[in-house]
């Protein structure tokens, strides 16, 4: 199992429980995070989202959330990949808002998205609907969409709970169905703990996090290829 993940903590959130309970029932999973690069010396808004953490600036930001993501990843019982791109405060983005504003003319970081994960190989895939619009889950979206894999598409939270009716990015393919596989959310709960950089910022704090979790399942989508896939899990029905 291959889960794409933009950035380091979006798997855990989004389908942290589904993994956990994958590798319980003794499938291998890999957490495969696409923007991850550290950047020297870091300015503007780069910097910004550094510091709004809590971070100091001489700290290696991306290194310490990929240390985060590795205990995350052995709570979850999964393994760690991380492709090594820019996020996009490091793609010319200059804020918040730009960053939910639609894909810059000329972001074509998609393409070199395509490139490294059609090397990789897996029996079912996992990736985001690009669920309130970041040009990065965009960018994610359209690299795994154009690469022809059996995929489950998830939700991306924190944001659908933020707005439970958000829409998929217009890449996400047509001819979807619901697909439900068991969830572990505990281990979720426990796995997203370790991004200590993040849960103030997204969630206000670790219990509010555990809090906001707790209500929500993992739906995801899955077009006839994943469906057929899924069938054959050791896993339990699907429903």
């Amino acid at each position: 199992m291959l889960a794409v993940s933009p950035h380091l903590d979006d798997a855990a959130f989004s389908v942290g429980g589904t993994l956990a309970a994958l590798v319980a029932a003794g499938h291998e999973v890999t957490v495969l995070t696409c923007f991850t690069a550290s950047v020297p010396q870091p300015a503007g808004f780069a910097l910004a989202c550094q510091l709004d953490k809590g971070v100091p600036a001489d700290v290696d930001y991306l290194a310490l959330r990929r240390a985060e993501d590795a205990a995350a990843m052995a709570v979850l019982g999964a393994t760690p990949g991380y492709l090594g791109l820019p996020e996009a405060p490091h793609r010319g983005y200059t804020s918040a808002a730009d960053l939910f504003a639609g894909v810059h003319p000329g972001d074509d970081v998609w393409r070199s998205l395509t490139a490294a994960l059609a090397g990789h190989d897996a029996d079912l895939w996992l990736a985001p609907q690009a669920l309130g619009g970041h040009v990065d889950h965009l960018q994610v979206l359209r690299a795994v969409a154009g690469i022809d894999r059996p995929v489950l598409w998830w939700r991306d939270s924190p944001y659908v709970l933020r707005d439970p009716a958000a829409v998929p990015g217009p890449d996400l393919p047509g001819g979807l169905a619901r697909v439900t596989l068991p969830q572990d959310l505990d281990r979720r709960a426990d796995a997203c703990a370790c991004y200590a950089t993040q849960l103030g910022f997204q969630f206000g704090g670790v219990e509010a996090m555990r809090a906001a979790l707790a209500g929500l399942p993992e739906v995801l989508l899955a077009g006839d290829r994943a469906r057929a896939v899924v069938a054959g899990l050791d896993t339990g029905a699907v429903r």
